[in-house]
This record gives structure tokens, sequence and C-alpha cells, in this order.
């Protein structure tokens, strides 16, 4: 049996830095693609960030805070840098999967971070690639155990998803999608949900072969919506779109948690957890993508479909019991809101048909910007 897990948590956040006159995409805050140094990307290449905010979002994103109370602290101390940072530039702030109606087609609209470099090789799929995510890392020293909850966890990524959906408008129209950002990193080679893999060692193997062969430069050239983080002892959870709200992000983080900690615990007792096929499991996905909480996604066991919102409730029974030993109940509580009440992909449709939606979509969709920028910086007021 493999030792308990630290479970010790981190975040990375990737944040739109909006012109406040035009509401265009003015810069983006991501991850450099060649560490794990955040980088300033817009009008102006690669602009110097606030040492603080560089501080803050590289400690953020290791996996050192104990418990979810420290989280949320850290992410709130965070995004109200980040917030401050923009205001004395005259900007201002707003974190969402994808941005209401910027386009990657537009001239000087900036790259995220992560794929500068990659341009050769991926081409016109590095170019797309304006959507911006939450990655969280939640410790598991064990690298065994690592491949064993990434192989289980797969499963309930879809349920988790629905949870943090805030792109539903792409390019100046509304999708019809909960979260498009999803549908746009699939393009991506080696995305999506991880085949499953029998040890760390055949993981291990499969990263070589790649590495090896020049396919790849590192494990971090691997977009799947969960990995084994190849810096940090962490189980690295990607699937998720940004989300305005600090308090569901954190909420968010907690399910993420208590997850791993029950997947643990499972485990500790020699009690399976049946493996579906990738195939099944992307079914859920495209759902979740498509619905989000609004829809509908297959339960495997009875075989049949149920309601989201159900099936996000069964998955919160599952892990209650180790929510109070985690700190979290409190977070998790705050998930039942977000059930009942939406997530941000659904705010951002009321936004958008209050200000006359398709008979006026330019100003409609400037609304939608206002409204994430005030459902974000709402932190510093």
């Amino acid at each position: 049996m493999s030792n308990r897990p630290s479970l010790k948590i981190g975040v990375e956040e990737e944040y739109q830095i909006i012109n406040p006159e035009t509401r265009g995409l003015e810069y983006v805050i991501t991850r450099s693609s060649k560490g794990e140094e955040p980088v300033l990307r817009g009008h102006d290449s690669e602009a110097p960030l606030n040492e603080t905010l560089a501080s803050l979002t590289r400690s953020l994103a290791s996996p050192v805070l104990g418990n979810i109370s420290a989280v949320r602290d850290a992410l709130l101390e965070q995004r109200i840098v980040v917030c401050r940072t923009a205001q004395d530039l005259g900007l201002a702030v707003a974190a969402a999967g994808a941005h209401p109606f910027a386009s990657w087609r537009q001239a000087g609209v900036p790259m995220p971070g992560r794929f500068v470099g990659l341009s050769d090789e991926l081409r016109g799929v590095a170019e797309r690639l304006l959507v911006f995510g939450m990655h969280v890392h939640i410790g598991i020293e064990d690298r065994d155990f690592a491949i064993d909850c990434m192989n289980i966890v797969r499963y309930v990524l879809p349920h988790i998803l629905t949870l943090s959906t805030s792109s539903p408008f792409w390019m100046g129209r509304d999708t019809g999608l909960q979260s498009y950002r999803c549908v746009v990193q699939e393009n991506l080679p080696r995305s999506g949900i991880p085949q499953r893999f029998d040890s760390y060692a055949e993981f291990q193997h499969y990263v070589d072969v790649l590495t090896r062969t020049n396919c790849i430069r590192s494990v971090t050239d691997i977009w799947w919506d969960v990995r084994p983080h190849p810096v940090y002892p962490s189980l690295e959870i990607r699937i998720l779109d940004m989300t305005p709200r600090v308090e569901d992000a954190v909420a968010i983080i907690a399910v993420v948690q208590a997850v791993v900690a029950w997947l643990y615990d499972l485990r500790s007792k020699n009690v399976s957890f049946r493996l579906y096929q990738t195939s099944l499991i992307e079914e859920n996905k495209w759902r979740a993508e498509r619905y989000g909480l609004n829809g509908k996604m297959i339960d495997f066991g009875k075989e049949e479909q149920l309601p989201a919102r159900f099936l996000v409730r069964e998955l919160l029974r599952l892990i209650d019991p180790y929510v109070d030993e985690l700190g979290s109940r409190r977070e998790i509580n705050h998930i039942y809101t977000i059930v009942e009440h939406g997530t941000s992909a659904d705010r951002q449709r009321v936004a958008y048909r209050e200000h006359g939606g398709d008979s006026n979509r330019e100003e409609a969709l400037r609304a939608v910007v206002d409204h994430l920028i005030q459902e974000t910086m709402i932190c510093v007021e």
C-alpha cells in the first residue's frame, strides 16, 4: 500500500486583461511554455509582470497549501493583486474560459504564453488557442497511486467540468455550448481524456518513446485533461474553465481535493472502482461541454441518462465522508448553490439576452464582458 498522499493543493489561473473602453482583450496572463514562470503577453509582446504578482502566481501553482482555507486566502490575494495591477495600467480583468468576442484572426491579439514557441509544430491549432483554464494540482507523492487515481478520476472529470463552464461565446457568437473552451483545447494533439495506464512505468515508457523520437520536448507537451505533473509530485486536473467568481473556483478546487481523498480511501480498503472505456467517458465530456448542468449525462453503472445535476449531487454524497476531515464543508456546500443557480455560462447568457441578444449583438457582447469584469473584480471593491 502506498503512503497516504499529502493532498496539498496548487492552483494555476489564466487571466484576461481587458481594455475597459473597447472591452477588447489587451493582454493575457498565463504560464510560459518554457517553464513555470507566469507571463503577461499582449500588444507589447512579453511585458514585465509586477514582482509581487509574479511571485504569487508562481508560488500558488506549487502544491504546498495544506487546506482549502489557505487556498482561498492565497487565491483571493492573487486575484486582488492581478486586479490592482491592471487598474494601475488603466485596464480591467476578466476570468472566464474564453473572451466573448476576441478573435485569434485579429492582428495583435495575444497568444497564451504556454504555446509560444510551438507555432511551427502546431501551426493553425496554436493560433486558435485563445482560451483560459484553471489547473488544479493535488499532491500525490506515490507515482503509482497517481496513475491509479488518474485512471479512475477520468470518470468524474465531466461532472466537475459542469461546475466550471464559462465559455459559451466564441469570436462574437453564442456557440450553443457551455464550455467551448474544451472544444478548442481538444484540437491539440495528446489532449482530452487520457487512456488507461496499468502503472507509472507504462506511462513513463509512453513519455520516453515520444521524447526519444522528438515528438515532444517533455511531458509538458502532453495536454490531457488530467496528467501526472512532471515537476510537482501531484496529479494535475486541467479540464476546468476559468471561473469569474472566486468562491466558485475555491469550491470546485475543494471538490477535486475531496475526490482524490475518496479514491485513496477506496484503494487503502482494496475496493475497486470500475474503469470505463475512454470513449464512454468522452461521451459524458461532450454532454458536459454542450449542456453543462442543464443536460443529462450517462450513469454507466445503470446504463441510463440522468440529469447532470443529479449526478453531481451523487458525487457530492460520495465525497461527503472526507469533507470535514479536509476542512472544506463550507466550500463543498457552495457547490449546491452552483448546482441550483447555474454557472458563469448561464449568467453570461442572461446578460446577453438582457442587452438585446442577437438583435443588438455588439452591445450585448460588450455587456457580457462588463458582467465578467464585475464578477471578477468584485474582490477589490
